[in-house]
């Protein structure tokens, strides 16, 4: 598992870039490009490190099925024994069809529809995570209609600074997440006075891509503190959700080893009886993938040199979203100079870039492999310029799985009509 890649199991040998025991260049050949590839030695290793930390308390490891949503990996975490983080019915659809099971699925996010509701009490899930008043009021009407009776945590807003992205910080007062703090009591007040629900727990979830254990902590002082004032109301909760949101190493960050991340919220759960929940999801599969490409041509320029590849924005949306920096690395290593390069794809916009200045020693028809791509990758993919998405591979030891074929264009217009 030592490695130079933030991706663990990746390695340089004979036939360049390996991931675990398959070469990279086998899969493109194989299934072409542009192709996510995820290694479940990987993902594993990632769910049992969080595993391993909680052993000997009450625990629920609940992926966060946004970060990477394809069955394959949803089936391996589920054959672990993970629970589920869902933020819709499609995902929760997923879920069951990966074999997941319900009653270890919360439902977290602010926009539930009446029939994502009732979806969710016909299978049986584990909690919802209400994130507002008029959420709590919804979802007591439909479960009385359905005549039957809601598990439902309020998700808090500690109002704590996540120190990361801006468009992944979630616990901030000015974010559209969660019941604010001090509404929080008030409106658990509410929810035990309505006879189709059951007060389960509580929730908190900060932002993702966190580097520093510290405000997760501060948040989970907030939410305890919170949870004893309950109790002193006969308001007594079955589990506490403090979220996910650890980072993962893309090119120079430092995130704590998973233990070392959950050490001192373990020590504020010290001796308490409720049953611990958390919500990971990038830190499970982010370094446990990445987007294989082919360079379709080299473009020298005046004051730039552009590497044209077959993977574009539409594929791996972080960099044009949020700038976001991906390793790129020639799966082929070659004894020609290296120069800089802008890595670019074919799609019409000048935001259609996967990395800025980065030094190759490339041909035409190379393959480029994008490391830590296994999180918010293929999630966010789209069809942009009728652009067919990638294919999914997950590999196994010397073995290539095919969990996701490669669409064809006409799948992509199979549901329009032209005028009559």
């Amino acid at each position: 598992m030592n490695s130079p890649f933030p991706v663990p199991t990746l390695s340089q040998g004979p036939a360049g870039l390996s991931l675990e025991d398959v070469p990279l260049a086998a899969i493109a050949q194989a299934h072409g490009t542009p192709t996510y590839v995820y290694s479940l030695a990987a993902l594993s290793a990632a769910y049992n490190a969080y595993r391993d930390a909680l052993a000997g308390r009450p625990a629920l490891v609940c992926y966060a099925v946004k970060a990477n949503s394809n069955l394959g990996v949803l089936s391996a975490f589920a054959r672990l024994g993970a629970g589920f983080d869902i933020v819709s019915g499609g995902e929760l659809a997923r879920v069951l069809a990966a074999g997941g099971d319900a009653g270890k699925v919360v439902f977290s996010g602010v926009g539930k529809s009446v029939a994502e509701m009732r979806q969710a009490l016909d299978a049986g899930i584990r909690c919802f995570n209400v994130e507002s008043a008029a959420e709590l009021e919804r979802l007591a009407e439909v479960a009385g209609a359905m005549g039957k009776i809601a598990p439902i945590a309020l998700r808090v807003n500690p109002d704590v600074d996540p120190k990361t992205h801006p468009y992944i910080s979630t616990g901030l007062r000015s974010n559209k997440f969660g019941v604010a703090f001090d509404e929080a009591l008030a409106l658990y007040r509410r929810a035990a006075a309505l006879p189709s629900l059951r007060v389960a727990g509580i929730g908190c979830h900060i932002g993702s891509q966190l580097l520093d254990g510290a405000p997760v902590v501060e948040a989970a002082e907030k939410v305890l503190d919170l949870v004893d004032r309950l109790a002193a109301e006969g308001i007594v909760l079955d589990h506490i959700d403090l979220g996910g949101g650890l980072g993962i190493r893309y090119r120079d960050e430092t995130p704590p080893a998973v233990a070392d991340y959950l050490a001192p919220l373990l020590a504020l759960l010290a001796g308490r009886r409720e049953e611990l929940l958390l919500e990971p999801g990038r830190s499970l599969v982010g370094n446990a993938g990445v987007l294989l490409t082919r360079i379709e041509y080299l473009k020298p320029g005046v004051e730039k040199n552009f590497a044209v590849v077959d993977a574009a924005m539409n594929d791996l949306a972080r960099p044009a979203l949020y700038d976001a920096w991906h390793e790129v690395v020639a799966v082929a290593q070659r004894p020609a100079p290296a120069r800089r390069y802008e890595i670019v794809g074919p799609i019409c916009e000048s935001g259609d870039f996967l990395a800025h200045d980065r030094e190759l020693a490339v041909e035409p028809g190379d393959l480029l492999a994008l490391l830590s791509a296994g999180a918010y990758g293929m999630a966010m993919s789209s069809n942009y310029n009728t652009r067919t998405r990638a294919a999914e591979v997950i590999v196994d030891g010397a073995r290539s799985h095919l969990v996701r074929a490669r669409e064809n264009v006409e799948q992509l217009f199979a549901a329009e009509r032209p005028l009559g």
